[in-house]
């Protein structure tokens, strides 16, 4: 039962062959025998489960269906969900339990899913190694020495290793794409907006977009379904109608325009990356594709904005944190500055702090205009550049991260060297688009991935695309050994 995907489960379910209260249970029983080697979870929710398992049988009984219904599935540990522990793989928020369900947990509840738990995360979402979290670094299936990528680390190491079909997960700067090239994961990063992030504890507001994490597209495409919509509890949420994303899956790519960027072939690129990359590109030009070279002039800047621009609103959002309202409060603090220091000092780890600092010191009143201001103009020029590049082509390829996975601890001492890794998947954050990352082959035996990006709203194209090269190629079919 563990090796059906998403698609699979709903098939099993809808033919009664397996009920969900029997999936569960197996999933539960996997997970317990084997997330001690990977530390993929932060909490289980082993009653809630079985009840929702339950709950969804009773409502096939009824004669309800729907591919999610009685689906196991697991949250990214930023979800609130109402009563159970949200932590943000934070000490600052180990004791907190939500007073309410964000809405993506919400919406996947109403249609049927069940919850297996929350997975384990870079601590606020601030990491690409999954190692910043307060409750342990993650560990990559394919191999335990290695990271699964951040922040959405835990999302990945547990879909990959069959614990779970698929995950929510979030994504600021990356961290759904490149967990899912280092796992050997299909993830994608919705427009802006199009996911509401309403219960989904912030990062860098204009940044973070929640998405699903699977081992295929077609998966990824009943989960988004899920997910996607208008929220007027969210003042960011975009009222677009949601379209039937698996109905899109079998579209001909005859045609299609694809633009793969020259700056994306640098000096940093590891070159048998950069060979899985145009063995791809010719599985896509069998199925019809045209390939154009592009250019994103001002990607070499994209990395130095994102981190003025994403600490800036790191540090603003993090001030709630204070040890007044919420969250972990010092011991006998002598006086209120006092209470402030220590308990935010306490509460958060290294990278975090780090951030802030960065950030606050960006939004002074000396340096405002130098750094922020600056970081904002480059972020419009970022966007005008895939505009004009989407005038020409209709999805843009390349890699998802420029090397395979490191090992664990191999970046700790120098976090530029871990920045410098998001070099290929910022820039559809600043820009607020969505993108892809795919299943592309192995370097030494760890996964790499191929992205995708595609102009606003244009989830589906995405994943038509990824689907038809799933449907001729295995690389997603492959499993870490031991799991």
């Amino acid at each position: 039962m563990h090796q059906m995907t998403l698609a699979e489960i709903a098939r099993g379910l809808a033919d009664k062959k397996f009920s969900s209260e029997e999936l569960t249970k197996v999933l539960l029983a996997r997970i317990s025998q084997l997330d001690p080697q990977l530390n993929s979870f932060i909490s289980l929710t082993e009653e809630l489960a079985l009840e929702q398992a339950k709950a969804a049988d009773a409502r096939r009984a009824n004669g309800e269906s729907g591919a999610l219904l009685g689906a196991p599935i697991a949250h990214k540990d930023l979800f609130c969900t109402q009563g159970i522990r949200t932590s943000c793989g934070s000490k600052m928020l180990d004791n907190f339990k939500a007073p309410y369900d964000a809405t993506v947990v919400s919406k996947l509840a109403a249609a049927g899913t069940v919850t297996l738990g929350k997975t384990n995360m870079d601590e606020f979402a601030m990491g690409s190694a999954n190692e910043s979290s307060w409750y342990g670094a993650v560990k990559n299936p394919w191999n335990l020495e290695h990271v699964p990528g951040g922040s959405s680390g835990g999302s990945a190491a547990a879909v990959a290793a069959r614990l779970l079909p698929a995950a929510t997960a979030t994504d600021t700067g990356g961290s759904i794409r490149q967990p899912a090239a280092f796992t050997n994961l299909t993830g994608l990063k919705p427009t802006y907006g199009r996911v509401s992030r309403w219960g989904m504890i912030a990062y860098a507001s204009s940044l973070d977009q929640g998405g699903p994490l699977a081992r295929t597209a077609e998966d990824c495409a009943i989960l988004l379904q899920g997910m996607a919509g208008f929220d007027p509890n969210d003042s960011t949420s975009i009222d677009e109608p949601v379209p039937d994303y698996a109905a899109g899956l079998n579209g001909s790519l005859q045609g299609l325009r694809i633009g793969v960027p020259k700056e994306y072939f640098g000096a940093g690129l590891d070159p048998r990356i950069a060979d899985l990359i145009q063995n791809s590109i010719k599985e896509l030009q069998k199925l019809g594709a045209v390939i154009k070279e592009i250019s994103l002039p001002n990607m070499q800047h994209a990395i130095p904005a994102y981190y003025v621009i994403a600490p800036a609103e790191a540090s603003s959002n993090l001030s709630r944190f204070d040890g007044v309202r919420f969250g972990h409060r010092c011991e006998d603090p002598k006086n209120l500055e006092d209470l402030y220091k220590r308990s935010r000092g306490e509460g958060f780890g290294a990278e975090v702090q780090r951030r802030i600092m960065v950030g606050a010191y960006a939004l002074s009143a000396g340096y405002y205009d130098a750094y922020y201001l600056k970081a904002q103009k480059i972020r419009r020029l970022v966007k005008n550049d895939f505009m004009a590049a989407f005038n020409e082509v209709d999805i843009i390829l390349g890699p998802t991260t420029p090397n395979p996975a490191w090992k664990l601890g191999a970046k700790n001492s120098d976090p530029v060297a871990a920045y410098l890794e998001d070099v290929y998947t910022i820039t559809a954050n600043l820009a607020g688009l969505p993108g892809l990352s795919m299943p592309a082959g192995f370097v030494d035996g760890l996964p790499v991935g191929v992205q995708l990006l595609a102009p606003y709203f244009q989830e589906g194209r995405l994943l038509n695309v990824a689907h038809q090269y799933q449907l001729n190629t295995d690389w997603h079919t492959r499993t870490p050994t031991g799991f």
